[in-house]
């Protein structure tokens, strides 16, 4: 990505471009709020954020035949891929279920982060291109099980999925990773002060 020029159009300003990525199923939760208040606080410091809802878009999370790459996409994943390409940032709140990704995000990244987009393999070699490099990450991840837990007791697997695998392989450095835990017995209170938490986030890209 070539540094300089940000905004996407002199319309919509020259802060940073910003692609926000809800990677919940659910139609209304913890989530949803938290990303509204993130693209809020982004929005109020004069970034141009865009969003994809996973949960909305129309596409088989299933690869299936593997990087053969004979699955035709979707108008929805094509979108996504431009998306992807417009964006400096990206931002992706998502709840961890059974210590990882819900199926459909890790459906989404099967899908999407094909080689000859998110990498490319060297002729005779086992290194590759990374090729979505130069962009940033925020993660903004709702869990049930406490912090320490799921760090020190199940190892953070959706963290390392995530942050190294996933995004690290393609060359998206991730910048911030958020927690915000225990959701079930949590208060209003507490619910609320997550959500100035995410918009602050947002406010500080």
């Amino acid at each position: 990505m070539t540094e300089g020029k940000s905004g996407a159009t002199p319309l919509e300003g020259d802060g940073k471009r910003i692609l926000l990525i809800l990677g919940t199923p659910k139609r209304d939760s913890l989530c949803h709020a938290l990303a509204e208040a993130y693209s809020h606080g982004a929005r109020s410091k004069g970034h141009v954020v865009r969003q994809l809802r996973l949960g909305e878009m129309q596409f088989d999370p299933i690869l299936r035949d593997g990087y053969d790459q004979s699955q035709s996409l979707e108008p929805d994943l094509l979108e996504a891929q431009r998306l992807i390409h417009w964006a400096e940032h990206l931002v992706f709140v998502y709840p961890v279920w059974w210590g990882g990704l819900p199926a459909l995000l890790k459906g989404f990244f099967d899908r999407v982060f094909l080689p000859g987009f998110a990498f490319r393999y060297r002729n005779r070699s086992q290194l590759w291109d990374k090729l979505l490099s130069g962009r940033s990450a925020d993660l903004l991840v709702t869990l049930d099980t406490p912090r320490w837990y799921f760090r020190w007791i199940y190892g953070a697997p959706a963290h390392r999925q995530m942050v190294r695998t996933i995004l690290g392989f393609c060359g998206i450095r991730t910048r911030r990773l958020s927690e915000f835990t225990p959701v079930r017995p949590s208060s209003e209170e507490q619910r609320q002060s997550w959500l100035r938490k995410a918009e602050a986030l947002g406010s500080s890209v």
